[in-house]
C-alpha cells in the first residue's frame, strides 16, 4: 500500500471518529416539512426495519485494480474531508466468499456505493457484494447508489460489450444458481439512479457531487428525536394504532379528542412523523381554527373554497396564491391517492365539510386525523373511530414535569418531595406541568423552597392559575411581548414579528427565546406559535385592563371592535394594535382620531358572495405616522391618504384592495420590507416604492391594471421575492432587475402582455431553479443572458403561443431536469445543444418543427 492512499485511510478514521461525536451530540431534524409531500408511493409489502445501531454511514463496493490508486484516494479523501464513515476492508481476507463479517458490514451501512468500473465483475468478491447489497436494499430499505466509472450503464444492465466479456468470464465453473443471482444483481443496479462518469468533465467535481449528495442523505435519513423524551408517548401510540387501522385498506376518519393543553396535537405530530413516509402525500394542517372564521352561515361556500384552496395547496405542495374553481376539485385530485391528513384543533364542522366532507374524496388506505375540544364536531361529521385523551396518571405527571424542571424523569437528590408538592399544586395538565416545571428549571433548592409559599397561596389546580403564575414571573417587557404576540402575532414569521417589534423591544430575538424557555411559546419552523390556553390567558388581561374597549392596548373582539371603530373618537392613545377577521365592519370618518399610538392594524375579512364588506363613512382619518403593520383586506379606497407619513411602515398588505396607486408622490419608504398587494385589479402604478429600498418581498399577483415596474425596482437589492404572476397588463420588467442579485423567487406566469425580458435578468437568477413563463402568450423569446441560471432544473413555457425561438446558451443549463414548451404553435426549431445529461422530461405537445 503506498504511502499517500495510508495517509488517506487515517485521515478518513479521524474525521469519521469527529463526525461520530458531532453526529451524536447534533441529531438532524429529519427534511421533512409539516405540510409537506412525497413523491412516491409506499410499498404495499411491509419490509423489515434497517438496524438502529449502524455501524457504518458507508459501505463502499468497487473493484481495487481499477481504482484504488486513482479514484478511489479522492473518493476517500473528500469523503472523509466530510465527515462520512466509510466501511474499509482491509483487514478482511479476501476469499472464495464473503463471509459473516462482511455481510454484518454491509447490513450495517446506512448507504451503499456501488463503484461500476470496467474490471468490477471480473471479481466473484464484488459480484457476492453485490448480491448482498441488492438483498439488503429489497428486504431493509437499504439506499443503494451506483456509480459508472467509465462504464455504460446499458452493458452493466445486459452484461454486453467489454464489460459482459469481463462477467463472462468470471461465470466460468460457476453454477447456473450463482451466475443468475450475480447477472440479476447486476441488472438491477443498472436501473437504479445514479452517477455517470461521461457527464463530468471534471473528475473532482464528480466526486465532490457524491460526496455531498451521500452527506444530505445521510442528514436527512437521520430518524426524528423530537419525540423520545415525551412521558406516556409509547402508550399513546399503541393506544390509537387499534383506532387508525393502518393494516386495512379502507379510508378511515379518527377523532382525537380531550381539553386543551392535555397533549391532542403532540399526539397528531407524533403519530404524523411515524406514518407520514408510507403515504403517497401528506400534509399537517396545524391549528385549523385560526385559519378563517367562519361566517354565521356555517355552509358558507366561499369559505370552504378558501379552505380547501390552503389545504390542496399544502397537500400538494402548491404555490400560496394557488386556486381552484369549485369544491369539486379535492375529490378529483385525491380519489385516487392514499394520503395521510391531519386536521388539527378544528371547532367548526364547515371545516371538515371542507377539507374532508366524504371518505370517498381519498384513496385506499388514506387516514384523516382530526384533533379537537368538542367530540360534537365529530359525531356530527360521522367520525366514530375516536381516540379520548386521558389526563397522565400521578407518576407520568411527576415525569413530565421533572423533564422540564431537570431535564430528566425524576427528582435530582433532596428534590423528591417538594416535586411531589409543587405537581400536585400544578394539576396534571401537560400544558401547566410544562409551564411549571420550566419556571423551576435551573433553580436551587433554597429557591423553590422560597417559592413554595406564593405557591400553596395562588395555585389550586385550576390550569388559569397555573398559567397566570408563569405569566407573573416574566420581566415587565417579556410579559408585554407576551401580549403583543397573544393578541397580535400569534402564527406569524419570526422574521416578520422581530422586524416590526424592533422598535418597541429591545433585543427582540433574545426575548422571545426567553418565553421559549419559558414555555410560553414554540419556535418551530421559523414562526412564532402559542398554545390557544396561554392565547385566551393573554387576551383575558389586556380585556381587564380597562371596561372601556378603547382604552386598551389591544382590541380583539370582533364584537368590540366593531363598535370601537364605527363610533366617532371612540378609541384613545392606549390602543395599540387592533387585530379584526370577520364577516363586517362599518368604519365611522373619525374612528382612528385618536389613536395617536397604532402601531398594528390587521383588518382582515371573510367576503361573502359580491357584497362589500366595509362600510367607511366619508373616509378614515390620518392614521398613526407610528404604524408599522397595515394589512387591511378590500381596502375601499383609490390611494392610501390615510397614512401620510409611512416612515416606520414595515409591513403593508392590501390584497383585493380597490387600490389605483400608493401614494402621491414620493414618501420615505426605508423600513418597509413586504408588501403584498395581491388581486388589486385597478392598482396601475407603484413607483412610490421607488424609495423602498430594504424592500424584500412583492407580491402584485393579479394587479391586472399594472402596466409596468418602478425603474428603480434594481435599486432593492435585498429583494428575495417578486411575484407578478397574472400581472396580464405588464409589458416589460425594467433593466434594473438585474440588481437584484439576491433574488430567490420570480414569478410571471400569466403575464400575457409581456413581450420581452431584458438582457440584464441573467444577473438576478443566477441560482434560481425554477423559471415559470407558462401562459406569456406575448413572450417572444427569452434572452441569452438565460444561460447564467446554471442552477435552473425546471424551465416552463406552456401556452407561450408568440415564442419563436430559444437561445443557444440555453445549453449552458447543465442541471436541466425539465423543459415544458406545451402549445408553442410558433417555436418552429430547438437549440441543438440542449444538455441531456440531467433532463429527464421535455414536453413538446401540440408542437410543430421542422
Amino acid at each position: 500500500m503506498d504511502l499517500y492512499l495510508l495517509l488517506v485511510i487515517v485521515a478518513t478514521l479521524l474525521c469519521s471518529r469527529i463526525f461520530s461525536f458531532v453526529y451524536a451530540k447534533f441529531r438532524v431534524q429529519e427534511n421533512k416539512i409539516i405540510a409537506s409531500s412525497s413523491s412516491s408511493s409506499s410499498s404495499s409489502s411491509p419490509k423489515l426495519s434497517l438496524p438502529s445501531n449502524r455501524v457504518h454511514d458507508v459501505f463502499p463496493s468497487f473493484h481495487g485494480k481499477d481504482v484504488r490508486k486513482s479514484f478511489l484516494s479522492h473518493f476517500l479523501k473528500e469523503f472523509g474531508s466530510k465527515g462520512i464513515n466509510l466501511f474499509i476492508d482491509n483487514e478482511i481476507t479476501r476469499g472464495e466468499y464473503i463471509g459473516p463479517e462482511l455481510k454484518k458490514a454491509i447490513q450495517g451501512s446506512r448507504i451503499a456505493i456501488v463503484l461500476l468500473s470496467k474490471r468490477y465483475a471480473s471479481s466473484s468478491w464484488c459480484l457476492d457484494e453485490l448480491v448482498e447489497i441488492m438483498k439488503c436494499k429489497e428486504e431493509l430499505g437499504q439506499t443503494v447508489m451506483p456509480v459508472f466509472y467509465e462504464v455504460d450503464p446499458t452493458d452493466v444492465k445486459k452484461q454486453a460489450g467489454d464489460f459482459g466479456k469481463v462477467f463472462k468470464k468470471t461465470c466460468k465453473g460457476k453454477t447456473n444458481e450463482v451466475t443468475r443471482k450475480w447477472s440479476e444483481a447486476l441488472a438491477k443496479v443498472a436501473t437504479l439512479a445514479g452517477y455517470h462518469s461521461n457527464n463530468w468533465d471534471n473528475e473532482a467535481k464528480m466526486i465532490e457531487d457524491v460526496a455531498t449528495d451521500v452527506a444530505t442523505k445521510l442528514f436527512n435519513s437521520t430518524p426524528s428525536r423530537d419525540f423520545d423524551q415525551l412521558i406516556g408517548m409509547e402508550a399513546h401510540m399503541e393506544k390509537i394504532s387499534r383506532v387508525l387501522g393502518t393494516d386495512l385498506d379502507e379510508v378511515r376518519m379518527i377523532g382525537i379528542g380531550g381539553p386543551a393543553g392535555i397533549g391532542k396535537t403532540t399526539i397528531a405530530r407524533c403519530l404524523f412523523h411515524q406514518l407520514s413516509h408510507t403515504f403517497q402525500y401528506s400534509v399537517f394542517m396545524m391549528n385549523v381554527k385560526a385559519m378563517c372564521t367562519p361566517p354565521i352561515c356555517s355552509d358558507d361556500y366561499n369559505v370552504k373554497l378558501h379552505l380547501q384552496q390552503i389545504f390542496l395547496s399544502q397537500l400538494t405542495n402548491q404555490k400560496e396564491d394557488f386556486k381552484i374553481s369549485h369544491l369539486g376539485v379535492a375529490q378529483e385530485r385525491l380519489n385516487d391517492k392514499k394520503v395521510l391528513v391531519v386536521l388539527d384543533n378544528v371547532d367548526r364542522l364547515v371545516q371538515l365539510e371542507a377539507m374532508a366532507k366524504e371518505t370517498r374524496w381519498f384513496g385506499h388506505g388514506s387516514r384523516i386525523i382530526v384533533t379537537t375540544q368538542d367530540r360534537k364536531i365529530l359525531k356530527a361529521h360521522g367520525i366514530t373511530h375516536i381516540y379520548k385523551v386521558d389526563f397522565p396518571s400521578n407518576r407520568e405527571a411527576i415525569q413530565m414535569f421533572c423533564m422540564y424542571a431537570f431535564g430528566q424523569k425524576s427528582p435530582e437528590d433532596g428534590f423528591e418531595n417538594l416535586v411531589r408538592e409543587v405537581t400536585t399544586l400544578a394539576g396534571n395538565l401537560p400544558l401547566g406541568l410544562r409551564v411549571m416545571g420550566s419556571y423551576f428549571r435551573g433553580m436551587s433548592k433554597q429557591e423553590w423552597e422560597n417559592e413554595l409559599p406564593g405557591l400553596r397561596m395562588c395555585l389550586d389546580g385550576e390550569i388559569e392559575s397555573i398559567l397566570m403564575f408563569g405569566y407573573n414571573a416574566l420581566s415587565h417587557e417579556d410579559k408585554d411581548l407576551f401580549l403583543h404576540i397573544a393578541c397580535f402575532f400569534n402564527y406569524d414569521r419570526m422574521e416578520n414579528v422581530v422586524e416590526n417589534l424592533l422598535k418597541r423591544f429591545s433585543d427582540v430575538r433574545q426575548r422571545l427565546n426567553v418565553l421559549a424557555d419559558k414555555s410560553l411559546i414554540s419556535l418551530e419552523r421559523e414562526r412564532v406559535i402559542m398554545h390557544d390556553l396561554l392565547v385566551q390567558l393573554g387576551r383575558d388581561i389586556v380585556r381587564k385592563q380597562s371596561s372601556e374597549p378603547g382604552q386598551r392596548q389591544f382590541l380583539v373582539d370582533q364584537k368590540e371592535i366593531c363598535e370601537v371603530l364605527a363610533e366617532d373618537v371612540a378609541g384613545s392613545r392606549s390602543v395599540i394594535g387592533i387585530n379584526f377577521y370577520g364577516d363586517e365592519i362599518n368604519v365611522s370618518e373619525r374612528a382612528f382620531e385618536r389613536m395617536s399610538n397604532l402601531q398594528f392594524l390587521r383588518l382582515g375579512l371573510q367576503i361573502n358572495g359580491e357584497l362589500d364588506a366595509f362600510h367607511l363613512y366619508g373616509g378614515p382619518s390620518y392614521l398613526s405616522p407610528k404604524l408599522r403593520l397595515l394589512m387591511w383586506k378590500c381596502f375601499p379606497m383609490t390611494c392610501l391618504h390615510c397614512i401620510p407619513n409611512p416612515e416606520l411602515l414595515v409591513e403593508l398588505v392590501m390584497i383585493d384592495s380597490k387600490l389605483e396607486k400608493l401614494w402621491e408622490g414620493t414618501k420615505p419608504l426605508s423600513n418597509l420590507k413586504w408588501v403584498d398587494l395581491r388581486y388589486s385589479k385597478n392598482l396601475k402604478d407603484v413607483s412610490s416604492l421607488s424609495t423602498a429600498t430594504s424592500l424584500q418581498e412583492l407580491s402584485l399577483i393579479g394587479c391586472s391594471s399594472l402596466v409596468e415596474l418602478p425603474s428603480s425596482i434594481g435599486d432593492s437589492v435585498h429583494l428575495k421575492k417578486l411575484d407578478l404572476s397574472e400581472c396580464s397588463s405588464l409589458i416589460e420588467l425594467p433593466s434594473s432587475i438585474g440588481n437584484a442579485i439576491h433574488l430567490k423567487e420570480l414569478d410571471l406566469r400569466g403575464c400575457s402582455s409581456l413581450v420581452e425580458l431584458p438582457s440584464s435578468i441573467g444577473n438576478a437568477i443566477r441560482n434560481f431553479e425554477e423559471l415559470n413563463f407558462n401562459d406569456c402568450s406575448s413572450l417572444v423569446g427569452v434572452p441569452s443572458s438565460i444561460g447564467n441560471a446554471t442552477n435552473l432544473k425546471r424551465l416552463k413555457f406552456s401556452r407561450c403561443s408568440s415564442l419563436v425561438e430559444l437561445p443557444a446558451s440555453i445549453g449552458n443549463l447543465h442541471k436541466l431536469e425539465s423543459l415544458i414548451l406545451e402549445e408553442c404553435c410558433k417555436l418552429e426549431v430547438l437549440p441543438v445543444n440542449i444538455n441531456l445529461k440531467s433532463l429527464m422530461k421535455l414536453d413538446l405537445t401540440d408542437e410543430k418543427f421542422s
